[in-house]
């Protein structure tokens, strides 16, 4: 696709209303994924469980939002 041909596209798809923008972001963002993980629902339900568990024994270590804050500021900082 060429300068002009994704200048066009752009000029078009700025005229759409919020929500399809939106949606038009959503599925150009879901085109450059590869394909997905076929364990990865799984494996993602059974962590979920794990650390739920753990907060049900009282060994998890949590922390409160301003700190989940903090870290996730740091680590985008980070290269």
């Amino acid at each position: 696709m060429g300068t002009r041909t994704l200048g066009k596209v752009r000029e078009e798809a700025l005229e759409l209303t919020a929500s399809e923008r939106a949606e038009l972001a959503r599925d150009l963002v879901a085109s450059l994924d590869g394909t997905a993980d076929a364990d990865a629902s799984e494996t993602w339900d059974r962590e979920v469980l794990r650390r739920l568990d753990e907060i049900d024994a009282g060994t998890a270590t949590l922390i409160d939002r301003e700190e989940f804050s903090r870290r996730m500021r740091e680590r985008l900082k980070s290269p």
